[in-house]
């Protein structure tokens, strides 16, 4: 009898160590509840899993498969806003990139001022093809305001920037005024000449200021009151 009292005794104390721990590991997990600030859907835990996974797969992923990555989190939505806005401050270009696209990709209106505070971002300063991507994203979801920098990147000695700049600048005003990505030197110059022209007429504009997109007959009709 006396030799079963150590092994109970043993038994008592892990019990309250395990109960203890459980303790300390719910009152963590409440009091992160309560702190929580972000605003978005949090995702569940196997949806957290594969966000961590895609995360951390995406600094090595090149062509199709990161078209396909930046796919896969717009295609999520809410529940990744909060890696994608971390990603975009990443010091990897690759990876901060990959972050603005797939958050322009959502054309969700709501992440349109947590997108426009990255402007501070040093990688984002330090690098010319971020800040045409951070420009891009914000026209994409609904803020013109950087048309600007869009209007720029046509001028670009890369084919493959001007595409993309002249496509977000299109699917975002409805309008084409005969940008070619790849026509004749002197035509593109001319078609960005005629860009130039549209926003110095628009940069004035409040709405493109407040960062609402002017196509909403929503927005518009708010100005008029």
């Amino acid at each position: 009898m006396n030799r079963r009292i150590p092994s109970l005794a043993r038994a008592a104390w892990t019990l309250g160590l395990v109960c203890c721990v459980a303790g300390c590991v719910t009152k963590e997990w409440s009091r992160d509840r309560v702190e929580k600030t972000d605003p978005w859907i949090e995702p569940t835990l196997v949806m957290r899993q594969q966000i961590h996974d895609q995360a951390a797969r995406l600094p090595w992923t090149h062509g199709v498969e990161r078209v396909e990555a930046i796919s896969w989190f717009a295609s999520v939505g809410e529940p990744a806003y909060s890696t994608l806005l971390n990603l975009a401050e990443d010091r990897n270009p690759r990876v901060s990139g990959s972050a603005l696209a797939a958050l322009g990709a959502t054309g969700d209106h709501r992440l349109v001022p947590f997108v426009q505070a990255l402007d501070s971002s040093s990688s984002i300063q330090e690098d010319p093809m971020l800040e045409l991507e951070h420009a891009r994203t914000l026209m994409r979801l609904g803020d013109w305001s950087r048309a600007d920098a869009l209007i720029r990147g046509l001028s670009s000695a890369e084919p493959g920037i001007r595409a993309l700049c002249i496509q977000t600048l299109r699917s975002s005003t409805g309008l084409d005024l005969g940008f070619e990505p790849r026509g004749e030197e002197l035509e593109r110059r001319r078609a960005v000449e005629r860009w130039q022209e549209w926003w110095q007429r628009r940069a004035g504009d409040e709405i493109l200021a407040s960062g609402i997109d002017p196509t909403d007959p929503r927005a518009r009709r708010g100005s008029e009151r």
